[in-house]
Order: structure tokens, then C-alpha cells, then sequence
């Protein structure tokens, strides 16, 4: 019975962080839009899951306090944020105007550079300030509820999810490959993934100027 009890920690690690991530956002489309094309799948996923694990440990470890104290830090992330959800939301309006389809070996007939790819997950990994709030303050704050070795587990239960989920999605993708052998599949998803870009953007404008 107390081996049981002593796991309920990485258990609620992995239940909170499960829903916290599984949650269709701009990280998580970009993902499954890699995923699709077959392109630095690998690449994109670890850096996704390597950005949560070390935010997490930092929110575990205690560092959510540090950034609750910093109003500066959090509106200049807030900001940059905004911007960068704006721009790339444009992007994938601009995608579905002309949208591609995967070619016969499931893969897209045009891809970008793994530098802009490398370059794009990390802005979408670490420019959101719901990244932030959700691993620094939110697990952070929870984790503190636990002591010693409780506290680690209960990372370490928030660190799987994350590892379940963003390689499960970059290569879950690619059963749905099919589907987008046609350009139409690939216009609604660019404008979903557009739509949601500009949505997150709009909701964190609204909190921070009208819900204060």
C-alpha cells in the first residue's frame, strides 16, 4: 500500500501535465503540421519536449516565483508573443491560398530549411506566455506542494507527458497521411492552424487589456 501511495505524486505530474498540454495550440499544430509533411519530425518534437522538461524543472525547482516578480519580464513575453502568433498566423493564410499536397512517398513536394524550422519550434516553444504560466507558474505552484523526493517524482510524472504527447502527435501524424494527398485537407488545415495562431493572440490581448 505505501509503494502505491509513494507513486501518487508522478501521477498527478502526469495527469496535470497531460492537461495542460493536450490542447490544440500553436506549438501543438505546428507539430502535427510536421508531422504531416514528414519533415524533421525528430527535430521539431525533441526541442518541443527538451523546452517543457527544462521549464518545468525551473517551475519545480521553485523559479515560478521569480517570474511572478518580474511585471516586465512577463509583458515584454506577452508581447513578443502577440507578435509572433500575428505574423505566423498570416503565414498560414498565405499556405492556404496555395495549398500543396504530399507527394506519392508521403511526403510534401516543398519543405523549408531545418534552420527555419529549428528557428520557428523555438519561437513557438518559448515566445508564448502561456508556456510560461502553464510549466513556470502553474506546475511550479503545485509542484510546491510536495517535498523531497514527492516533488521530483512529481516533475518527473509533468516531464513524460510531454514526451508521450509531442512525439505521439509529430509521429501520430503521419496516419492521417492519406487524407492529405489532397490540397483542400491541406487549406483547411493551414487555416485552422491560422485561426488558432490569431485566436491565442486574441486571447492574451484580451486578458491583458480588457480582463486587466
Amino acid at each position: 500500500m505505501s509503494n502505491s501511495l509513494s507513486y501518487e505524486p508522478l501521477v498527478h505530474g502526469f495527469s496535470l501535465g497531460a492537461s495542460l498540454i493536450i490542447a490544440i495550440g500553436s506549438q501543438n499544430a505546428f507539430v502535427l503540421r510536421q508531422g504531416l509533411r514528414r519533415e524533421y519530425v525528430f527535430t521539431v518534437s525533441t526541442i518541443c519536449f527538451l523546452c517543457d522538461m527544462v521549464l518545468i524543472t525551473l517551475g519545480a525547482g521553485g523559479f515560478g516565483t521569480v517570474v511572478a516578480s518580474s511585471p516586465r519580464l512577463l509583458v515584454c513575453a506577452l508581447w513578443g508573443g502577440v507578435a509572433f502568433l500575428f505574423c505566423y498566423g498570416i503565414r498560414s493564410f498565405w499556405s492556404a491560398v496555395r495549398p500543396e499536397a504530399l507527394g506519392t512517398d508521403g511526403e510534401s513536394a516543398e519543405g523549408e530549411g531545418l534552420a527555419a524550422v529549428v528557428t520557428t519550434t523555438l519561437a513557438l516553444s518559448l515566445l508564448n506566455p502561456h508556456v510560461y504560466l502553464d510549466t513556470v507558474l502553474l506546475l511550479g505552484s503545485l509542484a510546491a506542494q510536495f517535498r523531497g523526493h514527492a516533488r521530483v517524482l512529481f516533475a518527473v510524472g509533468a516531464v513524460a507527458a510531454s514526451l508521450v504527447w509531442f512525439y505521439g502527435i509529430g509521429y501520430g501524424a503521419r496516419i492521417f497521411a492519406p487524407l492529405f494527398r489532397k490540397p483542400v485537407a491541406w487549406r483547411v488545415l493551414d487555416i485552422l492552424v491560422g485561426c488558432t495562431m490569431w485566436g491565442i493572440g486574441g486571447s492574451l490581448i484580451w486578458k491583458r487589456v480588457f480582463a486587466g
